[in-house]
């Protein structure tokens, strides 16, 4: 390991996923884009609530199929690897209890949205997670109203996804598994 690496300073040439392994376990959620080594924020603890009681509703209703978890990396490539807030798996990945998840393994990806990750969340890990595979993403966003749920299914063809709701009162849907639950169980006390 070099001391670039303790320092979060750019190894010669582009980030890979063998220098986020070089790195220490500091409690920094890093993620890679292409190389570029982003290092974003700590959630706030909206955030976190949401991300909480999401992952709680959606286990409750989770077949056994699949398993859900938090903040889990998913490694795209060797320099893309992004950190979804909230995630469904498969139960043969979950068996391996692994540090990171590859693309197939993932059923959804879900991202809340925060003011530092706007563009990102709605545009960027949209395209990538589509582009990688992933059958289903949801996004959530925070509103002076309360929260909106997207839910999006991806069109394979041609690895983009298409909106399949946007859910305000509750959200009901059949994927990837059957989920009804409340967006205001969903919500934190103090948005």
């Amino acid at each position: 390991m070099t001391a670039a690496l303790h320092d979060d300073l750019p190894p010669s040439g582009e980030w890979t996923t063998d220098d986020l392994d070089a790195l220490p376990d500091d409690g920094r959620r890093r993620e890679l884009l292409d190389g570029v080594l982003l290092v974003p924020p700590s959630p706030t603890a909206a955030h976190q609530t949401i991300a909480m009681r999401l992952m709680v509703a959606l286990e409750a209703e989770c077949p056994d199929e699949y398993e859900v978890t938090q903040g889990v990396e998913v490694r795209i490539n060797r320099t893309r690897s992004f950190i979804p807030d909230v995630l469904v798996i498969t139960a043969p990945a979950a068996e391996r209890r692994p540090a990171r998840y590859e693309p197939h393994e993932v059923v959804l990806a879900v991202e809340i949205v925060s003011p530092t990750s706007r563009s990102i969340d709605r545009v960027l890990k949209p395209a990538l997670y589509a582009q990688a595979g992933i059958p289903y993403y949801w996004r959530i966003e925070t509103d002076p109203a309360g929260l909106v749920v997207h839910t999006h299914r991806i069109d394979p063809v041609h690895e983009v996804y298409t909106e399949t709701g946007r859910w305000t009162k509750f959200v009901d849907t059949g994927e990837p598994f059957p989920v009804n639950l409340s967006v205001a169980r969903l919500t934190p006390r103090y948005l």
